[in-house]
C-alpha cells in the first residue's frame, strides 16, 4: 500500500497533514499579506516614474522586494528571523510574543492567521476527505484568507491572486470538480456583471463609489468555481456577514459609520461558507419554505 492509498483510507492522518500544512501556509500568507501590497505600490511607482521620465537610479540600488527576498526580519531592530523562530505558533509561544533580540512585541495577528489557516484547512479535509475537491478547496481557502487580510488592510483585492484563482475555477469546471463548464462560464460573467451593475447604479444615484472592481472579480471567481446557481446565496450570505461584523465594530469599537469597510472580506467569508455548507443551506431553506 503506497502513501496515497494510506491517505485515502486514513482520514485522521489526512486531516492531520492538512492542519499542519495549513499552519505553514498560514505563515506564508502573513508574508504575502504584508509584502504583496508593498510590491504593488513599488510597481505602480516605477510605472509612474517611467511615464513621467523621472530618474530611478537611486531607487534601483535598493534590493527589490519579493515574496522570498529579503529574508524576514524584525520590523523594529532588523534582526533576521532564524528558522527556529519561524515555526508556526510554536515560535511565537516560545518567544512569548517578543523579538528574541530587541524584545519588542510581535503582533498576535501572526499566530492567529496561522491557527485560522490550519483550522480552516482541517474543516476542508473533514468535509471533502482525500479527493480532488479537497485539494482545490484548500487552494481556494488559502487564497481567500490572503485576499481577506489584504483587503482589510489596504482595500485592495490584487489581480495577481484573484485572476489566477478565477481561471483555475473555469479549468476545474472542465472536470466537473464543483460544477460544469456551462454553469461556470455563466457564473463568472454573471458574478462580475451583477456587482458591476449595482456599482454603476449606486454611483449614478449617489455620485459615490460603493465598492471596488476587485469585488466584481471576486464574485465572478465564485461564479466560476460554484456556478451561477450559487451567486444569490453568496451575495445574501455576504450581506449577513457584513451586517453582523459591521454592527459589532460600531458597537464594540465605536467605529465611525462614515469610515468605509471593505466588502471583500465579507464576500470571501460568504464564498467559503458556501463552499462547505452551501448544499445544506439550500436544503434547509427549501425545507423551511415547504418546497422540499
Amino acid at each position: 500500500m503506497n502513501f496515497i492509498d494510506v491517505l485515502q483510507h486514513n482520514h485522521a492522518l489526512f486531516s492531520l497533514l492538512c492542519i499542519l500544512l495549513g499552519l505553514f501556509v498560514g505563515s506564508f500568507i502573513n508574508v504575502v499579506a504584508y509584502r504583496l501590497p508593498k510590491m504593488m505600490e513599488a510597481d505602480w511607482k516605477a510605472q509612474c516614474n517611467e511615464l513621467f521620465g523621472k530618474d530611478e537610479a537611486v531607487e534601483q540600488k535598493a534590493t527589490p522586494l519579493t515574496l522570498s527576498r529579503p529574508s524576514s526580519s524584525c520590523p523594529h531592530c532588523g534582526h533576521k528571523i532564524r528558522a527556529w523562530e519561524n515555526i508556526p505558533i510554536i515560535s511565537w509561544l516560545l518567544l512569548r510574543g517578543r523579538c528574541s533580540d530587541c524584545k519588542q512585541p510581535i503582533s498576535m495577528r501572526y499566530p492567529i492567521v496561522e491557527l485560522a489557516t490550519g483550522l480552516l484547512s482541517l474543516a476542508v479535509a473533514l468535509h471533502f476527505g482525500f479527493s480532488w475537491q479537497a485539494g482545490a478547496a484548500l487552494l481556494l481557502t488559502w487564497s481567500l484568507i490572503a485576499l481577506t487580510l489584504i483587503d482589510f488592510d489596504h482595500q485592495l483585492l490584487p489581480d495577481s491572486i484573484v485572476l489566477p484563482v478565477l481561471w483555475l475555477g473555469l479549468i476545474l469546471s472542465l472536470f466537473t470538480i464543483f460544477t460544469d463548464s456551462h454553469s461556470s462560464i455563466i457564473g463568472a460573467a454573471a458574478g462580475y456583471l451583477s456587482l458591476w451593475t449595482v456599482f454603476q447604479l449606486f454611483r449614478l444615484i449617489t455620485g459615490k463609489e460603493g465598492m471596488g472592481y476587485g469585488d466584481f472579480k471576486l464574485l465572478g471567481l465564485f461564479g466560476a468555481w460554484f456556478g451561477w446557481q450559487s451567486l444569490v446565496q453568496i451575495i445574501l450570505l455576504s450581506s449577513v456577514v457584513g451586517a453582523v461584523v459591521g454592527i459589532s465594530l460600531i458597537l464594540v469599537r465605536g467605529r465611525d459609520r462614515n469610515i468605509p469597510i471593505p466588502f471583500g472580506p465579507y464576500l470571501a467569508a460568504a464564498g467559503w461558507i458556501s463552499l462547505i455548507w452551501g448544499e445544506q443551506i439550500n436544503a434547509a431553506y427549501l425545507h423551511w419554505a415547504g418546497l422540499a
